[in-house]
Formats: structure tokens, sequence, C-alpha cells
């Protein structure tokens, strides 16, 4: 058989989960599922953990939030994506997720700090979680010192996109009582 170009393969969503139970990986590489395909999203820094956890404690301090916060916790998208957002409010479930991954319709909110990633970040996951209708999506911009704001996914995108300085608030398009400062989180 002759070949004019290489052909890819593109790993679906089990057989990834059988490459991570046969620790085909090293558990210490920080790896995703995106449209089929397995990225290294790098060695995640000091400042971006602690970003990470100064969310987790703004979300987890929440008095009666009705949502369940998942931490870097894998969101089953479709058959070839299997992102890990560094926090994701997600609608309670009998089964608190112990028994399958949340799928797209379990997401209120998906945020990924971002540094080093911002530009996969801005660009393909944008594209990745609007495609699939994740109601609201935010980047902790690490760089910029702000947070990016996506909302109202249509068509491939969203068509609500804001920049919000450490001066302002937002409340979340699900939970509208919820409001946060953006000092809380930057």
């Amino acid at each position: 058989m002759i070949f004019e170009s290489p052909i890819s393969h593109r790993f679906h969503v089990e057989e990834w989960h059988r490459m991570g139970e046969a620790n085909v990986f090293d558990p210490e590489n920080h790896l995703e599922l995106i449209d089929g395909e397995i990225l290294d999203m790098g060695p995640i820094s000091p400042n971006h953990a602690g970003h990470r956890m100064r969310l987790t404690r703004r979300f987890n301090l929440l008095p009666d939030l009705p949502a369940i916060v998942g931490i870097n916790h894998p969101i089953q998208l479709s058959a070839f994506s299997e992102p890990h957002a560094d926090l994701a409010l997600l609608t309670p479930e009998i089964h608190d997720y112990t028994t399958c991954h949340p799928k797209a319709a379990d997401v209120l909110l998906l945020i990924e700090v971002s540094d080093s990633t911002l530009r996969f970040d801005r660009e393909q996951k944008r594209l990745l979680y609007a495609t699939h209708l994740i109601p609201e999506y935010w980047i902790v911009n690490l760089i910029d010192n702000c947070l990016g704001i996506y909302r109202q996914p249509e068509n491939g995108d969203y068509r609500e996109q804001i920049t919000l300085a450490k001066t302002d608030h937002i409340n979340l398009v699900s939970l509208t009582e919820i409001q946060v400062r953006v000092a809380d989180i930057l």
C-alpha cells in the first residue's frame, strides 16, 4: 500500500482511558486529549498552581454553592476530547461523578489559569469549549494580569468576549446570584 502523505491516528476517549490504565504515560506528565491528539501541556509553574489554589479556595468558600467544584478534573466533551480545566463548576449529580466524567452538559463554568499556554487557551480551547456549548469560560491571564470572559457559545465561538481588570466584579451566567471580585482570583 502506498501513502502520499502520513496518516495520523486520532485517539478515542476509550483508547485514552485504556492507555492510562495500562500506565503508558508517565504520571508526572500533564497530558490532555484534544480532538483525538494527546497533548503534553508542560509543567505547571508555582504561579499557576498558586492561582489554581486561590480559585479553589474562592469557590469553595461560597456559602450554599449549588454546584460541585472540580479541580483539574477531566471533562469529556466528545468521543475525541477530554481536556482538564483548572477549575470547573459542575451541576450536582446523584453519583457525584464517581461513575463517569462530567460531560459538556454538566458544566456551568470552566476556568483555565494561563501563563505558558495563554495562546492555546485563547484559541484552541476557547473554540473547543464553544463548539461543545460550554456556557461560560474564563481565562485567568497571568501574563497580562486580567480575566478573559467568554459567554454565549454560538457557531463554534463565543458571541460575548470581554476582558476584566482586578477592580472589576463578575456574575456567573448560570448562577447569577454569585458575584466574584476579579481581585480575589488574580
